[in-house]
């Protein structure tokens, strides 16, 4: 793990997870109001989120998987789209980590651990969570509790919301931010938000709505209450932070069944969910038992449980490097569902990597012809055309998905190798100086982008200006992560 720098100014970020030590709540702010009210604004929001992520990637490892990305994002904008805020910017992302956590931040960005995703066992549970951040979202519930006369810095603000959820990590990263936090608070404004009875019964409520409208069974939410609350009786000192600093009581899971049961129960389906097959990929990347696990579920009762079983099957045989046993098992999923983007993707792979590139190519193609615009089918069929040699059509098919998707940087280094290799260097530092400035890493951007100038030099005026404009930008926002 990267080095972790933080810089740090006042403000907390909202979790499930993440509540300032005791120490750190002696001072309560009342509630300013209604979602009008906030403190702060929209905008604002929105740059200690991005600021926020940034710190972030500089100092834990995201889940970089496109086809979890793609689906983490597409539940929560099913959701969202449910919401009270249902034109919201939100961005959902997966933490690398087997801890169960799960947060929100101003202006939209939710992470949910990967191990919630496992420890969750429907997608209505899944559900449950995102649903309950978005409506803290929604609500506004920081901006209506900070006190704009604080004087916070936006970059700094961000930095102590990456170094609060640092701390809620591990016993080492908690006693860095907890530090980090308490030299803070020693230095600034003492103000600190926590929240309150009715923010966690507003998002409940509000989440448990979400969910019905969204046709998932909102009785999702008590029961993964009350799953989690009995799991906590098996934890003694190495409790996970999800249930230390989130207590689920008795009470709100009888107020949570009791709003859930007002909704009729919606009519269940047989067809594969995306959620089955991602909780397999997850599970094959920290269950060293996956294999033998997903054999057995394989002599189970046909339906989308056996379904899922046998893709992650195939993967764990990928892995292993048994194709001919992996191709024979995909052949019976796409038999099922040929359509299915994951599994043409995994055909792909598994020729991919046992070599057939030709083929992992034909296939890409053919989903990419007929998803053109899937996040997963375009990242992984531009790898594929970058190593058959054709850069250039793959920067074409990259530099198009920058457009939809132009917070990710692994797109951005991908594409940055593309036109390297394709013959333009000029772009090529330009995306390379977007990766690192999304990786949190502003001063390396800084670099990419005087490497930039200089190749351009004088022949390519609007390319020039728009890269001194760039620069200008990330020099003042690296003189400001240096003050602080």
């Amino acid at each position: 793990m990267r080095h972790r720098s933080l810089t740090l100014a006042i403000l907390l970020a909202m979790s499930w997870a993440l509540i300032f030590a005791p120490a750190l709540l002696a001072v309560e702010l009342p509630d300013i109001g209604n979602p009008a009210d906030a403190a702060i604004s929209p905008q604002e929001e929105q740059r200690i989120g991005e600021n926020f992520m940034r710190n972030l990637r500089r100092s834990v490892a995201l889940v970089s998987d496109p086809e979890v990305h793609e689906y983490i994002n597409s539940l929560g904008y099913r959701l969202v789209s449910n919401s009270e805020q249902q034109d919201g910017a939100f961005t959902f992302f997966v933490v690398e980590d087997p801890a169960i956590n799960a947060f929100a931040v101003p202006g939209g960005f939710i992470g949910i651990n990967s191990g919630l995703i496992l420890a969750s066992t429907s997608e209505g549970e899944l559900a449950s969570v995102l649903a309950h951040e978005i409506a803290h979202v929604t609500q506004r519930h920081i901006a209506r509790a900070v006190n704009r006369s604080s004087n916070m810095n936006l970059p700094a603000t961000a930095a102590l919301i990456a170094a609060i959820i640092l701390g809620a990590r591990s016993g080492q990263a908690g006693e860095v931010g907890q530090a980090a936090v308490m030299a803070t608070v020693a230095g600034t404004t003492q103000a600190s938000i926590n929240f309150t009875r009715a923010n966690e019964q507003e998002a409940d409520r509000l989440g448990i709505q979400t969910l019905a409208r969204s046709g998932f069974d909102p009785r999702y939410m008590p029961l993964f209450f009350e799953r989690l609350q009995q799991a906590s009786r098996y934890y003694k000192s190495d409790m996970p932070e999800f249930l230390r600093t989130h207590p689920i009581t008795i009470n709100r899971i009888a107020d949570s069944r009791g709003r859930a049961e007002q909704y009729p129960r919606p009519e269940k389906s047989d067809l594969i969910s995306d959620y089955l097959l991602i909780h397999a990929k997850l599970q094959t990347r920290y269950d060293q038992e996956a294999l033998s696990r997903f054999k057995i579920a394989l002599q189970g009762r046909a339906g989308p449980q056996q379904d899922a079983a046998r893709y992650g099957y195939v993967l764990t045989l990928r892995h292993a490097g048994n194709y001919d046993e992996a191709r024979k098992q995909l052949a019976i999923l796409l038999k099922k569902d040929p359509q299915r983007i994951a599994y043409r993707i995994a055909a792909a792979k598994t020729e991919q990597i046992a070599g057939n590139s030709a083929e992992a190519l034909r296939i890409y193609r053919d989903a990419f012809n007929i998803s053109p615009h899937n996040m997963p089918i375009t990242v992984h069929y531009g790898e594929a055309l970058l190593e058959a040699g054709e850069a250039e059509q793959a920067r074409q098919i990259l530099a198009e998905l920058t457009q939809r998707h132009d917070h990710e940087p692994s797109i951005y280094q991908l594409l940055a190798r593309s036109e390297t290799e394709s013959g333009h260097p000029v772009d090529a530092h330009q995306s390379l100086a977007e990766y690192y400035y999304l990786s949190g890493e502003t001063r390396a951007a800084i670099d990419q982008l005087e490497i930039a100038l200089q190749l351009a030099g004088d022949g390519a005026r609007y390319q020039t200006a728009r890269i001194e404009d760039k620069l200008v930008q990330l020099r003042h926002e690296s003189e400001t992560e240096e003050e602080h």
